[in-house]
Formats: structure tokens, C-alpha cells, sequence
């Protein structure tokens, strides 16, 4: 039998609540001083590749398409037509547990490298975490609602497609960048 439609909320916009709150918390937890870095790196690299696996790697390939549309160059890690990564660039990379072997071993090749290492992760103490350069830390404490409207790592992916894309609006600002310059960088011009 279908869920009756009466007044009281549904468990989607308890959800919507829910994931709405949490994000913008987690994302206020971020120390600035770490955002500044980050930036500076993203700004002065000459080229920025971007790794992450499963829903953080969809986050970011939508990154990188940013960064790329703002007229700076980036990478998806992994893709056959990405060059190695050399002293002076910045890697960026997105992992939830900050234990992925996959993340732990790009991370230990990019610091071979001589590259700069920016880590988001949800775990400032994960073994991801202490190969960074700069460590933005996405953390979100466990809550009895948490397996029930944002399962698995919901929460940080959330917050991670909000703080690329405010990154994004930051580099666009220091660049003098416009959604108009944007456009004409876009794969299909729009």
C-alpha cells in the first residue's frame, strides 16, 4: 500500500533536512587557512591533476572539467590521455575513508614526484590524510539519522561537489574569470 500524502513530512524531505544541514555544517568545519592553500596551489600549478574512486571520482571528473572551463590545465588520473605528473604540479584528491589503496598509492607517486598533494577527506588521521601537502578536512560525525537519509559516504560527497564548486567560484574571482569566459571553454559551446 502506498505511503498515505498527509501533512506530515515525507522521509524525503526529512532527508532533504537532513543532507542540507549536515553539509553546510561540515562544510562551515573547514579551517580557511586550509581553503587559502588549496587555492593558491590550484592557482599557481601548472596543471592540476584530480584523482578520486567510485562517487568521489565522478566528483572529481566535475572538478576538473571546472577547473579546466576556468582556463587553468587539469587531469583526471587514470584516463589514458593524462601525461605524468612533474615537480610543481598540484594533484588533488577526494577519498571519504582517506584508505583506498588506489588513493594511498597516487598519493605516494604524486610526493615521489616532487608534486603538491591537497587531500579532502572525511578522516584527518587516515593514512591519505598524513601524505598532504594540504589537508581540507570534510568530517562529519556519526548520528543515528546518518544510515537513514545519507547511507555510505552521502555526506561527504555531498559536501565535496559544494566545495569544489565554491573553489571554483574563488579561482574564478582571483582570475578575473566570468561564466561568460567559462563558456567558450566548454566542450560544447553553450
Amino acid at each position: 500500500m502506498p505511503p498515505s500524502d498527509d501533512a506530515s513530512p515525507s522521509v524525503f524531505d526529512q532527508a532533504l533536512e537532513y543532507l542540507r544541514a549536515q553539509v553546510t555544517e561540515g562544510l562551515g568545519r573547514i579551517p580557511r587557512e586550509s581553503i587559502r592553500q588549496a587555492v593558491r596551489l590550484l592557482e599557481n600549478a601548472p596543471a592540476t591533476f584530480v584523482y578520486g574512486a567510485g562517487r568521489s571520482g565522478i566528483i572529481g571528473r566535475a572538478f576538473a572539467m571546472r577547473l579546466v572551463q576556468t582556463g587553468l590545465t587539469a587531469y583526471v588520473i587514470g584516463e589514458s590521455v593524462t601525461p605524468i605528473v612533474r615537480r610543481g604540479d598540484c594533484v588533488f584528491i577526494l577519498s571519504g575513508r582517506g584508505e583506498s589503496y588506489s588513493s594511498i598509492q597516487a598519493a605516494n607517486i604524486v610526493r615521489r614526484e616532487g608534486a603538491d598533494l591537497i587531500v579532502v577527506t572525511a578522516r584527518r588521521t587516515s593514512k591519505l590524510a598524513h601524505t598532504a601537502n594540504v589537508l581540507v578536512p570534510l568530517e562529519f560525525p556519526e548520528d543515528a539519522e546518518q544510515r537513514r537519509y545519507a547511507p555510505l559516504g552521502t555526506l561527504f560527497e555531498s559536501a565535496s561537489l559544494r566545495l569544489t564548486d565554491a573553489l571554483i567560484a574563488e579561482l574564478l574571482a582571483r582570475r578575473g574569470e566570468t561564466e561568460e569566459s567559462m563558456r567558450k571553454r566548454h566542450a560544447i559551446m553553450v
